[in-house]
């Protein structure tokens, strides 16, 4: 496809999806090209460079999110959305929780994102300072609990390249780290339960439980306030 006819549009759609399938290693502006029947000198001609393209195909998934309606009496309703919104986008897109650690990211879609949580934290009565704060926490939080689900595609994708050898490899780690857990007594008792199919794994529903504490320490800072 010819650079005339090539728009920065297409580019970063197809660049989401190379990121998804490949993560940040994979993208490269040949891998990019191949995918649009380009040459790769034609994807230059919009955008810089690979740094740029990451940051284009970021704000592209962030303008992405619905956001919900500001309600101050259920503001928890809100932040719970969007927390679990972007926690879905992380996950979705593993790619991005990576990124973080080597871009700084940003653009429309990500500052629409941010004004919206600072406005929900707002109207529940935090001060603009505190409502900063509120919501890096929850931020954070959110990030954090991303990492595993990037970690887990990660090691996905390199199973799938490396076959046998990784997958050898993955199980030999698996085995020491349960054999280190049966020295300790409530690891053990996990590690032997029935119900139990990765070690590594975090239990279902770990990412709601710390959500609704982390909510519930922010409403009980309000009560003073009100």
């Amino acid at each position: 496809m010819p650079r005339e006819t090539l728009t920065r549009d297409q580019i970063v759609r197809a660049a989401v999806d190379l990121l998804d399938a490949e993560g940040l290693e994979g993208l490269n502006m040949r891998a990019l090209g191949k995918r649009l029947d380009s040459a790769a000198t034609a994807v230059y001609w919009h955008v810089k460079n690979k740094d740029n393209l990451v940051l284009l195909a970021a704000d592209h998934v962030w303008s992405e999110l619905t956001l919900p309606d500001l309600n101050p009496a259920d503001w928890r309703t809100a932040a719970a959305t969007m927390a679990t919104d972007l926690y879905r986008m992380f996950t979705l897109h593993p790619w991005l929780v990576q990124a973080f650690a080597a871009h700084v990211l940003y653009g429309e879609g990500k500052s629409r994102f941010d004004d919206h949580g600072l406005a929900v934290f707002e109207a529940a009565g935090f001060a603009a300072a505190r409502a900063d704060q509120v919501a890096a926490a929850v931020f954070t939080y959110v990030l954090g609990n991303a990492a595993g689900a990037a970690a887990a595609a990660s090691l996905t994708r390199r199973l799938n390249q490396d076959g046998a050898r990784a997958e050898q490899q993955l199980q030999d780690a698996m085995a020491e780290a349960k054999a280190i857990a049966m020295r300790y007594p409530r690891l053990r008792t996990r590690v032997e339960t029935p119900a139990a199919t990765d070690y590594a794994a975090s239990p279902d529903q770990t990412f709601e439980l710390g959500l609704q504490a982390l909510l519930d320490g922010l409403e009980r800072q309000l009560a003073p306030q009100s």
